[in-house]
């Protein structure tokens, strides 16, 4: 158990009474979906300063209508005295109700915190100028690609702070947002539980032997040498069926012996409304080569293992805001096959002509994205994929984003650069990826992700400025006022 005073990810575990309580909105942090995971892991990560209340989405929730007290198991999960995390469960995101009824429940409240898409936030920021005449907002904001979405101008002006999760992210609040000061956009990556994903050491006997014990399952007690493995959904932009089509080339390029040692490891969905039948795909253009699906839904101890049995990670999307998996392989120390788009740029090392890694702040509005390939200087641990076609698709919500389409030819040719330099090549370069990742400069460990919210929300807090409830216009006390803009009708008091 920790103590009062003790340092914790950066900062002083404070007393319960001295924490300041943030609302968040977000897929329920017990949930396994992305939002969900990087919820829990920055909430977890930051309770020794800070209490939160979470207003937990979900599709369809079971415990909608309830408080949920998660302290004792908080408390026991972080060593943290007096932890504080309440849950108010809910059908999709929430409403404007809901939020006065939880403000009105915890008046101690001093932030509000979103996380998902802008489009499921629209309610909310209907109501931002009644939220931001107390509390300011702040957004863990992402976005897939260029264009520069101008349309999200009226969200991005409706909060205080943005927290953004790609360098490219950073760069696109930059060129759409009316004005900003530098406090409030910044960068914090995704960051990866070193607690939970590590790479297995030899002389651990108990995983080792775990290890082994999945592998017999796995494959059946077939020998590989070269195993490929891709933890994703089975979705569109994801391409599952574009890796499937690149590994059965990659193995028509070996002997039947080698092809034989090699095994394509997919944990997803095998079929997806959403994305494709994999199955059949393997059957009609697999040709024969080993692909294995995994369909358990492992707790994080197994994950673990699961992703150490690859000997190399793959995450080619066409739209891609951060890719946790790719930034998984690289924490238990495996190389990474990765299409170079989105917020996938960042965990794969790029550097400049003097050798320097990209930050947020080289991306310009001229440059936006590195999908250009203006930089090809790369981290050892990355087998980058270039896309050769950058059509721009869209819909009703959102008229238009670049689509990162790589070849799955180029897939295949990196498949067998990985396969070339099998055994203890490939985990000199998987070893070279850990140490970038667990590098509190680059940002990619959870510890160093609660770090830097810690920063942003005090420093937010800080500089917050409350919007006046009632200005003079004319002689004329105008308390509300409706704005329409791109199509949204928004009511605002003033």
């Amino acid at each position: 158990m920790l103590k009062i005073g003790d340092i914790r990810n950066g900062y002083e575990v404070l007393p319960a009474n001295k924490r300041k309580t943030i609302l968040l909105l977000s897929d329920d942090l017990r949930m396994p979906s992305g939002v969900g995971n990087m919820s829990k892991e920055f909430v977890m990560g930051t309770v020794h300063h800070f209490n939160w209340v979470q207003i937990g989405g979900a599709i369809t929730h079971p415990d909608e209508g309830k408080a949920i007290d998660l302290d004792a198991d908080t408390q026991q999960r972080t060593g943290v005295p007096g932890a504080f995390v309440r849950m108010y469960p809910c059908s999709g995101y929430g409403s404007p109700q809901l939020v006065r009824q939880v403000l009105n429940a915890h008046p101690e409240i001093e932030g509000l915190m979103i996380y998902t898409d802008p489009r499921f936030w629209e309610w909310l920021f209907q109501m931002e100028h009644e939220i931001r005449s107390h509390l300011p907002i702040m957004y863990y904001n992402i976005w897939d690609d260029l264009p520069y979405p101008i349309w999200n101008q009226k969200y991005y002006d409706s909060v205080d702070a943005l927290f953004n999760i790609s360098k490219q992210t950073v760069n696109i609040v930059k060129n759409v947002r009316t004005s900003y000061e530098d406090w409030q956009v910044t960068y914090i990556p995704h960051g990866i539980s070193e607690q939970d994903y590590f790479p297995i050491p030899e002389g651990d006997e108990k995983l080792q032997k775990a290890k082994a014990e999945l592998k017999e399952q796995i494959f059946k007690g077939e020998e590989k040498d070269f195993v490929i493995f891709y933890n994703a959904r089975n979705i569109r932009r994801k391409l599952p069926a574009d890796i499937v089509y690149a590994y059965r080339a990659f193995c028509d390029s070996l002997t039947e012996e080698q092809a034989k040692k090699c095994a394509l490891l997919m944990h997803c969905d095998p079929a997806d409304q959403n994305g494709t039948d994999l199955p059949e795909v393997v059957r009609q253009l697999g040709n024969g080569h080993d692909v294995i699906f995994s369909t358990t839904k492992y707790d994080r101890e197994v994950m673990n293992i699961l992703y150490n049995i690859g000997d190399v990670g793959i995450l080619i999307s066409s739209n891609e805001g951060f890719g946790l998996s790719g930034a998984e392989s690289l924490m238990v120390g495996n190389p990474i096959i990765v299409n170079v788009s989105g917020g996938m740029q960042d965990y794969c090392g790029f550097k400049k002509e003097d050798g320097t890694h990209l930050t947020h702040e080289d991306y310009t509005t001229e440059w936006g994205s590195n999908h250009d390939g203006r930089y090809k200087d790369h981290g050892e641990w990355a087998f980058p994929v270039w896309p050769t076609s950058r059509s721009i698709q869209g819909s009703i919500p959102t008229p238009y984003i670049s689509d990162d389409r790589p070849d799955w030819q180029d897939v295949a040719i990196q498949m067998k650069n990985a396969w070339s330099e099998r055994g203890e090549k490939l985990k000199a370069r998987g070893k070279a990826g850990y140490e970038y990742v667990i590098n509190p400069e680059y940002g990619f460990t959870a510890s160093e992700m609660s770090k830097r919210f810690t920063h942003d929300i005090l420093q937010t807090i800080d500089n917050f400025k409350p919007i006046p409830r009632m200005v003079v216009v004319n002689g004329t006390d105008w308390r509300r006022k409706v704005i329409k803009e791109n199509g949204l009708t928004m009511t605002k008091e003033i």
